[in-house]
């Protein structure tokens, strides 16, 4: 069961991660609207982004056998979801991919 409570939450993690990654990049293509830390600090999110993406990874590699894989495919289908179909909610990203990272380590290390 812990296993796939953490799957989960390393897909969802990477998912989020990514959406928070790519999303001033795709905002600034499509003319859509950005919060002020995407305008004003685009580093900061990026770099946010990319941590969760390596926890997220780190945590797959874990799980071990399918894991991996499966969580890139479907962490990747969620995030290009949840930039594309959600647009402006994908600042909620902000908040989601931290908090789904500090689950997902938090549940690694009380599994191990």
């Amino acid at each position: 069961m812990i296993s796939a409570v953490m799957f989960v939450l390393a897909v969802a993690t990477f998912a989020w991660g990514l959406s928070l990654a790519a999303y001033r990049w795709v905002a600034l293509n499509n003319a859509w609207p950005m919060g002020a830390w995407q305008a004003e600090w685009p580093l900061m999110p990026r770099l946010i982004g990319l941590g969760t993406v390596g926890v997220a990874l780190i945590s797959a590699a874990a799980l071990g056998g399918a894991a991996l894989p499966l969580v890139l495919l479907l962490g990747l289908m969620g995030g290009v979801a949840w930039i594309v179909l959600l647009k402006v909610a994908a600042q909620s990203a902000l908040l989601l991919a931290p908090v789904a990272a500090v689950l997902t380590l938090a549940g690694w290390l009380a599994s191990g």
